[in-house]
């Protein structure tokens, strides 16, 4: 008789989740999706796919269906915020050498996912109360039991909690980020904008919207809205004022920003954290979605020697943990630096800062670019 196929729980509807349980069930898995949501669904903005993530989803055979919805260029450049350029990025060069970047609605990738997965993998209102390192999950459902669980679960990720009781909390990384997504109007390309202590982006959409995020240094839990923030950037470079005038208050999402500092594993027994509940990094060069894609995909790959019966399952969660913690953990702490620099509210520094960046050669940040967009799985 055929040996049945082995079975996967995914605890987490999220993107990584999805990516994970689809990159699963083609190689072969039974799978189960577990999202505490009553549905699975996205209440994002956009997102920018860079090319490492792209890769991703070309081996989850979804990258040209991506392509299709989304703007495909590389980002243009930095500015500051009196609209002076600081970094101005040959876009056809960055192209030619890593491929094509695409920006979309986050709802639009998890759509894509969950339709390539058959409904009946996809168990929503399920809300996980413990992990067990045999593969044994309780949550309101009842418990069920896999050959392998992955906690997809997100930064407050219930996986983590469950078996990595004395790992640290997630940190306060000092800013507020605000995503929006604004009526259709012309704009130059994907550009971020630098002041003191502040940032700005934006990036169109295929339907002509904007994609616009802003990153505010501010008190941990504080209070602000878009009122405030087109205060705090009323003189910057336009579009940017015009962008915050034209959008709704209730159409504005405000998160406080965390990260979560280095675990010394992402896996224990037959469990195995992926994205967010494994390395939730700051939003600073755009990794967080790739990062999970990534994630999917390698351990897909990794599990299917023991899918195959030559390697066991903890063997092959090893192998996972060995490819893609120093790789993660080296974005994450990159993402760190990056914030650091770009949300530099002392006035001298900064003015260094710009001088330094407008001085240096173009072909530096192409290069610096290759460690994290340079992925090919």
């Amino acid at each position: 008789m055929p040996t049945p196929p082995r079975g996967a729980l995914i605890i987490g509807g999220g993107i990584g989740g999805l990516a994970a349980a689809l990159a699963l069930h083609r190689s072969g898995w039974r799978v189960q999706v577990l999202e505490q949501a009553a549905e699975f669904t996205e209440v994002g903005a956009g997102l920018s796919i860079q090319p490492n993530a792209l890769r991703a989803l070309d081996a989850l055979a979804l990258g040209d269906q991506v392509r299709a919805r989304a703007v495909t260029d590389a980002p243009v450049g930095t500015r500051r915020a009196d609209g002076a350029w600081l970094i101005r990025n040959d876009v056809d060069r960055l192209t030619r050498r890593y491929g094509p970047w695409a920006t979309l609605h986050r709802a639009d990738l998890l759509d894509l996912l969950r339709r390539a997965l058959p409904s009946e993998v996809l168990r929503p209102g399920i809300e996980v109360h413990r992990v067990h390192p045999d593969g044994t999950v309780e949550h309101t459902g009842g418990t069920s039991t896999a050959d392998v669980v992955v906690g997809a679960d997100g930064l407050h990720s219930a996986t983590r909690r469950s078996l990595w009781p004395d790992a640290p909390a997630p940190r306060y990384a000092g800013y507020t980020t605000f995503r929006m997504i604004t009526p259709a109007r012309p704009v130059e390309g994907s550009v971020e904008s630098w002041g003191q202590g502040d940032r700005f982006g934006y990036a169109p959409l295929a339907d002509g919207r904007v994609y616009c995020y802003a990153m505010v240094t501010a008190a941990q839990d504080g209070t602000g809205g878009l009122a405030d923030l087109r205060r705090r950037l009323a003189g910057w470079h336009n579009p940017i004022p015009a962008l915050l005038d034209s959008v709704e208050p209730d159409a504005v999402l405000r998160h406080d920003t965390y990260e979560l500092p280095d675990l010394n594993t992402y896996v224990a027994d037959r469990v195995a954290l992926l994205g967010d509940a494994a390395h939730a990094m700051t939003p600073n060069l755009g990794q967080g979605a790739g990062q999970a894609l990534e994630d999917a995909v390698v351990l897909a790959r990794s599990l299917e020697a023991a899918r195959t019966g030559d390697s066991t399952i903890v063997q092959a969660l090893r192998s996972y943990d060995r490819a893609r913690r120093p790789r993660t953990q080296m974005i994450a702490r990159r993402s760190r630096q990056l914030g650091a620099m770009a949300g530099q509210t002392r006035p001298p520094v900064a003015a260094a800062r710009d001088a330094a960046l407008r001085m240096a050669p173009a072909s530096v940040f192409v290069r610096s670019m290759h460690p994290v967009v340079g992925w090919t799985g």
